[in-house]
């Protein structure tokens, strides 16, 4: 069982404010939907209630949350993380999709990271990554996109635990 993190991270490891996504970028939400696509999802309540349309679809919808049982119909609700790595031992990759908390839980065990590095700070932003050791880690791939009128420049960047 491969467990990877994706997100949406900028200079300053900010990735959220007020429980929405720091800007949109329409290149980043669709390598999310190509990558997640096909497997579980590990999310936390806030993130679960941010989402546009829930549960994702074509994804096995698991959110870490204190009411299990008052999620909608297609989703699965645990309470404790080890809850959810019970539920996912049989999946060849989940992916733990935020939030901030959330990462932090689940960083320890992940052994891939898809990252969109957003080449800016955002000053309001009040969610954020956690610190992580460079060292740790070798980039597999690395793809750089300019900015436009309604974002900054990014870059995919995939890393995997050394």
């Amino acid at each position: 069982m491969l467990l990877s993190i994706i997100a949406a991270v900028a200079d300053d490891l900010a990735i959220g404010q007020d429980n929405q996504l720091l800007c949109h970028i329409p290149g980043d939400l669709k390598r999310f939907k190509t990558i997640t696509t096909g497997h579980p999802i590990i999310m936390g309540r806030k993130t679960f209630e941010s989402l546009p349309v829930t549960p994702l679809p074509l994804r096995r919808n698991i959110i870490l949350t204190h009411t299990p049982n008052s999620l909608p119909s297609g989703c699965e609700g645990v309470e404790t993380p080890q809850q959810a790595m019970e539920l996912i031992q049989s999946e060849e990759e989940t992916f733990v999709i935020g939030g901030a908390q959330i990462y932090s839980i689940f960083l320890p065990f992940v052994q891939t990271m898809y990252l969109t590095e957003i080449h800016s700070t955002f000053p309001k932003a009040d969610a954020f990554f956690p610190s992580f050791n460079p060292s740790e880690w070798i980039e597999t791939f690395r793809e750089d996109h300019d900015s436009s009128d309604s974002h900054p420049s990014f870059s995919f960047v995939n890393l995997i635990r050394k």
